[in-house]
């Protein structure tokens, strides 16, 4: 069949007919012609447009296509990281580049690939010997004074899918100004003639176990009690990696701190990039926590984790007072992970008055609330990983980093990985089920604990889909008008405050006064009421959706009121929704 004769995309048939005359492989060839015989549809799904590398890398479906993940599209995409890099170090003598995977298919091909690429550019590279965790690709940057990282992983994704996430020498995934300059570099490359693709085999280190043990050892200085750690060896703990990388790391982690119990979920143990025991490898999902929570109540557990595939998140499922396992969002975890640690910093007497936590805008309040009772600073930053690393690079040497994170089930201990790390998290987590079992506690008690103290904080999330252009002008609209018209009242509370970090103004409805939001430019907008609500609206940087985040506060008397508060801020969240007019 003649491609250009067919009823598809003029720029896929372009796209293909380049693969059918260039330098390609015969079997990508052959798969082309097969397409475009018995699928033109696939075809111009796989051809219609170039994979966008976007300002967190690559991600998406495997397959033949400039479309498409495949081992021609992550050369070319490492061509042009390459090509940025050596142009920002034009003096150095030598550039370094790290590179790991995660378990998926093919994500082993695609980063030898990348390391190949990269030393026939000239750099040296340190590839990992094997699948290895994101939070030990980030440490790997740093550790070998890096210039840049390639982590081959698509996260919580499906299957189908892979992706590529490049990092910068502080070990943080691309920021300001690189991330564009990096895309721009990449769209030069035009096709695999313009890409190095062999030569430099000499400038490859394999690596593995040595960093294994230098990265796991400032894990274990994570540490805030080892000793009760050693007390309580015989906590419970279920563990699963969802196939994914957590295994090479999370239980030897948990057995060097001294945890004697791990059960690990062995169906869920091994690598496997079709996840086969779940629909999705999503911790954030209740299917994906079913084995692991089926396991605890099988064995009275005290705790429950996950990993996704690339260990850089973690789901936590804890044990209510009637014997029932409740999953914890992101925002709870990160709360108790953050009480835990001020706590303990207070207690030992740590803190000097110069130490900062971080969190994301769309995170609960109470983190913060937590750190800044403690007299520790908190920032906020824009959504993604990334800004929270980038303002611990900002404050280095000047403040002391403590911890961040974010309600998608991401969080850091400590700044030597400046990435989501769920080795670190779920060490932690381990620790603070020591910690409350030495207070005849919980980890669901402990949580208790900090909502009585703070204030019980509930969060919900609505996405609103507007498809198409005429969508995507209605969500540009809707945020034009929240701008010209804000609410004056959100569910008969009234808005004393507004952020708007497009024209990084926070402006206090009470006073009038007006201050300058320190943060990079964001179509984002906040409300807060007088009774601590916030609702946060931000159309989504990826989807034609434009979302909208509840946070709601309500006190709690007791472990007893739990169930009924809990149902009050549900209600109060729905309630929010219905005066907004989005159900």
């Amino acid at each position: 069949m003649d491609i250009k004769t067919l009823n598809i995309d003029e720029s896929a048939k372009l796209n293909a007919q380049a693969w059918l005359d260039g330098a390609y492989d015969e079997a990508t060839k052959q798969a082309i012609r097969d397409m475009a015989e018995t699928n033109p549809q696939e075809l111009n799904e796989s051809f219609y447009r170039h994979l966008e590398f976007g300002t967190g890398g690559l991600r998406g479906i495997m397959g033949v296509g400039t479309n498409r993940m495949n081992k021609y599209t992550v050369a070319m995409a490492t061509q042009g990281l390459a090509n940025y890099v050596k142009k920002v170090n034009s003096g150095e003598k030598e550039l370094r580049a790290a590179v790991s995977h995660d378990s998926r298919n093919h994500s082993r091909e695609f980063a030898e690939i990348t390391a190949h690429v990269l030393a026939a550019n000239g750099y040296k590279v340190f590839l990992f010997d094997g699948m290895r965790p994101t939070p030990e690709l980030s440490f790997a940057v740093r550790h070998f004074k890096c210039h840049t990282g390639v982590m081959v992983t698509a996260s919580h994704n499906p299957k189908e899918y892979n992706g590529y996430k490049a990092y910068w020498s502080d070990g943080c995934q691309l920021t300001a100004p690189h991330d564009e300059a990096v895309i721009d570099e990449v769209l030069k490359i035009k096709s695999v003639a313009d890409v190095k693709m062999t030569g430099g085999e000499q400038n490859i280190t394999i690596i593995g176990e040595e960093v294994d043990k230098a990265f796991l050892a400032r894990v274990e200085a994570n540490s805030l009690n080892l000793e009760l750690i050693r007390k309580h060896h015989d906590v419970k703990i279920v563990y699963t990696p969802l196939h994914g990388t957590g295994i090479t790391l999370i239980p030897r982690m948990l057995k060097q701190l001294g945890f004697t119990n791990v059960n690990v979920v062995e169906a869920q143990a091994v690598p496997d990039g079709n996840f086969p025991t779940t629909p999705s490898p999503n911790p954030e999902e209740k299917p994906a926590m079913k084995m692991a929570v089926d396991l605890a109540k099988e064995i009275d557990a005290d705790i429950v984790f996950a990993s996704d595939p690339d260990a850089d998140r973690v789901g936590v499922a804890v044990k209510r007072p009637d014997g029932e396992w409740m999953l914890l969002n992101g925002n709870q975890t990160m709360s108790v992970l953050f009480y835990y640690i001020v706590k303990q910093w207070q207690e030992k007497q740590m803190l000097t008055g110069n130490e900062f936590m971080v969190k994301t805008i769309v995170t609960s309040e109470l983190p913060a609330d937590i750190a800044t009772r403690a007299g520790i600073k908190i920032y906020d930053v824009l959504t993604g990983f990334k800004f929270i690393g980038a303002k611990i690079l900002e404050l280095e040497g000047v403040e002391q980093f403590i911890a961040g994170g974010e309600e998608s089930y991401g969080y850091m201990i400590g700044d030597f990985v400046r990435d989501k790390d769920a080795v670190a998290a779920c060490s932690m987590i381990a620790e603070i089920a020591a910690w409350a079992r030495e207070q005849g506690k919980t980890f669901f008690d402990v949580l208790v604990d900090i909502y009585r103290e703070y204030g019980f904080y509930k969060e919900g999330l609505v996405s609103v889909v507007r498809k198409g252009k005429s969508g995507a002008e209605e969500i540009q609209q809707m945020m034009r008008d929240y701008r010209s018209n804000p609410p004056a009242e959100i569910d008969g509370e009234k808005v004393v405050c507004i952020k708007d970090y497009q024209t990084h103004e926070s402006k206090d409805l009470t006073t009038g006064k007006v201050t300058k939001l320190d943060l990079p430019k964001s179509n984002v907008l906040q409300f807060f009421t007088d009774k601590g609500n916030k609702v946060t609206v931000r159309p989504s940087g990826t989807e034609p959706k434009i979302k909208f985040y509840f946070s709601v506060k309500a006190d709690l008397c007791c472990k007893g009121s739990f169930d009924t508060t809990n149902a009050a801020l549900d209600a109060k969240i729905e309630s929010i929704k219905k005066s907004m007019k989005l159900v």
